[in-house]
């Protein structure tokens, strides 16, 4: 089921998905979602698990009247075994059902995912990431967007343009440029308008990582 509430950073809306008497991630508490849930779980709700804490996948957790989980890696839950994958949040898991995967907000069917310096962590993203695409899955289920049938593809291509992103902002940085709208246009150029904030919140995250490792020009260096 996909929650009405479409914005730049969550797409068509959040989705929640039930799994025989278990829902994952029931989203924002919007009445006519809640009903949705509902009518999809023939046989009642059992328990609920998140993927991670932020409010369009959690908000309505205690709506049910059952137990609500985030659990932690390796920790199994209802049907699921949850692979600890912090990055976009600290304490963002993916919950493995078999060879399917629900990656709340780690992997998404499209776009690719905000991390933001502080919250999040883009080193960690990195290794969670790899960690995925190690494992033998048939299918992705994302927070937002479409289902993944090649896991294997994805989380390839999400790789790839993070180190894509890093080596753009690399050449920027070894170019001389430090304004952060001179490394947006260098490295996120082909950004709209409406999403260069949070592309400027990922440059953070980025400058972040690379500072970590130091990597960065010896003034920008913390």
């Amino acid at each position: 089921m996909r929650a009405p509430n479409p914005s730049a950073l969550t797409l068509d809306g959040t989705n929640s998905y039930v799994v025989g008497a278990w829902v994952v991630d029931p989203g924002p508490s919007i009445p006519s979602h809640l009903g949705a849930i509902r009518r999809a779980a023939n046989d009642g709700i059992e328990g609920v698990v998140l993927t991670h804490s932020h409010a369009d996948h959690a908000e309505s957790a205690e709506a049910f009247d059952v137990p609500a989980v985030l659990p932690v890696d390796g920790q199994s839950v209802g049907p699921f075994v949850a692979v600890g994958t912090p990055g976009h949040s600290a304490d963002s898991v993916c919950l493995l059902f078999g060879q399917v995967c629900f990656t709340g907000d780690t992997v998404l069917g499209e776009g690719s995912v905000f991390i933001a310096p502080g919250e999040g962590s883009l080193s960690a993203y990195m290794d969670s990431l790899r960690r995925l695409r190690s494992l033998e899955l048939d299918a992705l289920c994302p927070g937002h967007g479409p289902v993944v049938s090649d896991p294997s593809a994805k989380l390839h291509e999400y790789i790839s343009h993070r180190l894509d992103r890093e080596r753009r902002l690399l050449e920027a940085l070894d170019a001389g440029l430090r304004a952060e709208d001179e490394l947006l246009a260098a490295a996120w150029s082909e950004v709209p308008e409406h999403l260069r904030p949070a592309a400027a919140l990922t440059l953070a995250a980025h400058l972040e990582k690379l500072g970590s490792e130091g990597r960065l020009p010896p003034e920008l260096q913390h």
